[in-house]
Parts: structure tokens; sequence; C-alpha cells
């Protein structure tokens, strides 16, 4: 074979994997390539929600998903479990991803979870979702994020749904950025917010001191600190989100801020039964099982 038409093949080769890379990473959104399974029928109903945002100047969404006995129920109150999705996620992320309806069903049948209000935020500043950058769960330049989930969303969750009051049951947790963001933003609103987990997430941020939990937790009231009930996760194949989910629990310790810290295999990916949302997919059973066992005590209270 000739030079020039190996180097033609090789060229189209390199343009047919360029595209598809751009295909999978900007127009697919990475897609994982084995995600988790759904049950079909779970009895759950997820819906997106709209509302308008005072903090962000536009109309913004969330997902909801009722308790199974929430119609059947007008006089009840519910806890409210809020999950941020992490980079390139939205509102939808967290069901069409994690099926996270499957993990509620499994958990409500087997009663490690009382029925709740789940809320899944979407947490994108005014620069919209992009591989290319991680959602900024904080008031900024891109718009006041914070505010948004932890304040005003919060007051229409109560508006909208038969809500329980008491801040120690509102849980906020999420995946990778969306973890510190739970914590970012939970712990600027501890009076809303009084449990709070992250599975691969980390507590330090570039934008400075002001936006890093791990930081910032060492300055909040001690009374804010007893009443904190916090879950950590991170896999082992996540070096970095390992040390920083790590020296968190070690922080959390000193403070003497109840906390459970898990280390479970696999971390972030595409592919895989540990990977990626199959691994988000998997510990979230586990984040909401403490969160179910903080509601439980706080009943029995």
């Amino acid at each position: 074979m000739k030079l020039g038409k190996i180097l033609t093949i090789f060229s189209l080769t390199l343009a047919i994997l360029a595209a598809s890379g751009y295909w999978y990473v900007f127009i697919a959104g990475a897609p994982q390539l084995d995600p988790p399974k759904a049950e079909a029928n779970t009895g759950l109903k997820f819906e997106l929600k709209t509302y308008k945002s005072a903090a962000m100047g536009e109309v913004r969404t969330y997902g909801l998903i009722l308790p199974p006995d929430y119609a059947q129920n007008p006089e009840k109150r519910y806890p409210v479990i809020f999950l941020l999705h992490g980079g390139h996620g939205d509102a939808s992320a967290w069901e069409q991803k994690a099926a996270v309806t499957t993990v509620l069903h499994d958990l409500y049948e087997k009663h490690q979870l009382p029925p709740s209000i789940v809320i899944t935020p979407d947490g994108n500043d005014r620069r919209g979702t992009s591989p290319l950058w991680d959602s900024q769960y904080y008031d900024g330049p891109n718009g006041k994020v914070g505010t948004m989930i932890g304040s005003e969303l919060v007051q229409v969750i109560k508006s909208r749904y038969r809500t329980l009051p008491n801040p120690q049951y509102w849980a906020m947790g999420g995946q990778s950025s969306g973890g510190w963001g739970a914590f970012n933003i939970g712990l600027r609103h501890f009076n809303n917010f009084s449990i709070l987990f992250s599975s691969s997430g980390y507590f330090t941020d570039a934008s400075g001191a002001k936006n890093s939990p791990q930081k910032f937790i060492q300055q909040l009231p001690v009374k804010a600190r007893q009443n904190l009930r916090v879950y950590l996760d991170a896999g082992e194949d996540d070096r970095d989100f390992l040390v920083a989910t790590r020296q968190f629990h070690q922080t959390l310790n000193s403070l003497g801020i109840a906390n459970q810290f898990n280390m479970f295999p696999g971390g972030h990916g595409i592919v895989g039964p540990d990977a990626g949302w199959n691994y988000w997919h998997k510990h979230l059973y586990d984040a909401l099982i403490y969160v179910g066992q903080q509601f439980q005590k706080t009943s029995k209270v």
C-alpha cells in the first residue's frame, strides 16, 4: 500500500475518532455506557416543575418525587430530601442517570427510609450546563445559585407541598460537585437543613475559602455543629476525592460533628459496575439509609 493512501486512511480514522469523541461528550453528554437498571413499576412518579426565581431572575426547574402515599393522606406532612447533580447535569440527572425512583422504591419497601418529598434542583448557573465546567453552587458572578437553592427553593417547596418544618427533617446531598454544593449551600443555611451528604465530592473550591466547606464549617456556631448529621463516601479509584473526603471526615471528628464515612470500590467513570452513575446509584442507597436513620431518630425524640 502506498504511503499516500496509508496517510489518507490514517487521517480519516483520526477524523472519525475526533467526531465520535465530540458527539459523545458535547452532543450525547458523555452518557454512562452501562447505566443502572431502573425498575419499571415503582409506583413513584418523577415530574419536572418550574418556579420563578428572583435570585436568578428567570424561570427555573426542579424534579419532584412525592411519597407513594401522599395523595391518600391529605393531613400528613413529610421529610424533604434535596439531591444536587454534579457537573454537566440538570434537574433530571438523578432520575435519568441514577434511577433514583428505583432506589426510593426499594428503601420504602424495606422501611429503611420514611416516605419523603424528594427534590432534584437544576443547580446550573447562568452559563448553563457543559462538560467543560462544574456547576457553581454559590452566589457569584454567574448567579445566586446558593440563595436560589438554600433559601428560595426551600420556601417554594414549603408553600407547595406538605413538608415537616423542622430542619432535622430536611436533608441535602449530591454527587461529585453536587456533593460540594450540598455542603457549601447547606452549611450557610443550617436553619433549613440539618442532614448533609456527599458521594465522591470535594470540600475546597478554587473560588476560595468562602466557598470551601473544609474551611467554612469551622466558623459555624457550636449549636449548629451539634445539630448537624453528615454522611460521606468516596471511591477507592478517586484518589483526590477520597483524600478530600477523608480529610473532611477528620475535620468533622475534630469539631465533634456526628458523621459517617465510607470508602467503596470504584469512583468516577463511564463504564463498569462501580463506576460513575453505577457507583452513585449503588451508594445512594447507603446515603439515604443514613438519612432515614436520622429522620427516625428525630421522630422518637
